[in-house]
Order: C-alpha cells, then sequence, then structure tokens
C-alpha cells in the first residue's frame, strides 16, 4: 500500500464563534493575526448534509502562513463545551518562539483583562499558558523548552510509551466492573 501524500502543514483550525467583530477584535486586535480572509455564504448546505441560512468564515494568518478560522452563523450563539470532556482538554495551543515572547504575551493578556493559567512546564518539553477566546474557546501559547537531545530523547521513546499506555489502558478496561 502506499504511503498517503505528505501533510505539508496546518492550513487552518476552524471553530465557531459567537460574534464575528468580538472574535476579529481578540485576534487581530490583541493576539496580533491579520484578518486575511473573509467568506459569507447563503443557503449554504455543508459537508455533512446541515442546512445553514447564512454564515461567515473569518481567517487570521500566524507567521508561519497557516490560519485560525471561525464560523459566525448569524445568531450570537458560541460552541458549547463537549459535557463528556474536561474543558482543559479541547484546546488550541499556538507557539510563540520564547520564553521572552511568552511572558511578553503573558503581560498583554493580562492587560487586556483576559483570565490566564501559567506559565506551566510540561515536563521540560514545552512552557505554556492558558486562557479562553471570546467564544469559550480553550487557548494555550506556547514555546518549547527542550533541547534537541531531549526533542531526540522523547521522540525516541514516544511509540514505546503510547504502545504501554494503550496496554495498560485496556488491561483497566477488561478489570472494571463495568466491562464484567
Amino acid at each position: 500500500m502506499d504511503k498517503f501524500v505528505p501533510i505539508a502543514g496546518l492550513h487552518h483550525w476552524a471553530y465557531r464563534c459567537r460574534d464575528a467583530e468580538e472574535t476579529r477584535h481578540f485576534y487581530e486586535d490583541i493576539l496580533g493575526l491579520p484578518l486575511i480572509h473573509f467568506i459569507r455564504a447563503d443557503n449554504y448546505v455543508g459537508t455533512t448534509g446541515d442546512r445553514v441560512d447564512v454564515y461567515c468564515h473569518l481567517f487570521f494568518q500566524m507567521a508561519d502562513n497557516s490560519c485560525v478560522a471561525f464560523f459566525d452563523l448569524g445568531d450570537d450563539v458560541a460552541s458549547e463545551p463537549s459535557p463528556n470532556t474536561p474543558r482543559w482538554c479541547n484546546h488550541m495551543a499556538l507557539k510563540v518562539n520564547s520564553l521572552a515572547d511568552l511572558k511578553q504575551a503573558h503581560q498583554r493578556l493580562l492587560a487586556e483583562g483576559v483570565e490566564v493559567v501559567g506559565p506551566i512546564d510540561h515536563d521540560g518539553y514545552v512552557h505554556s499558558i492558558y486562557f479562553f477566546d471570546p467564544n469559550g474557546a480553550r487557548m494555550e501559547l506556547t514555546t518549547e523548552t527542550a533541547s534537541p537531545e531531549k526533542m531526540a530523547s522523547y521522540r525516541n521513546q514516544a511509540r514505546v510509551l503510547c504502545d504501554a499506555w494503550t496496554t495498560e489502558k485496556r488491561k483497566m478496561r477488561t478489570q472494571s466492573p463495568a466491562s464484567a
């Protein structure tokens, strides 16, 4: 079987927003991501067959040319968190170049009245701060702090650790009373 085509990178990550202008202000004026494209559609049938009377789709560009995108469905409703998932699980992490940049972003967010958690050191891999955008989307700004040698070590161990987790999880599931 042929290998899948190479994935070149992230083009965009899309999320529902409550209000296009509120979202534009946060991503463009506060986070500094320029609004580079705006699509408006009427009587749209989505890729899953869902019908929407009207929507707009906004694209904000990051330094690597990938984008963060949002859909405003015109009803002033934001996405609701999943009831079966802790709010910290589903989030978008945006990369900054250094600890100094992370600190500067932290200070700017606080100055804008945004509640921020962190910085947090994640296993020597990255340092991150966390906050919510105006739509309730959990956001992370992160910077890698591991040395190239440490990164190579992480990469070499990743599959072994994932396999061990899978084995452990399967064992826990077969031993739990709920599976009986």
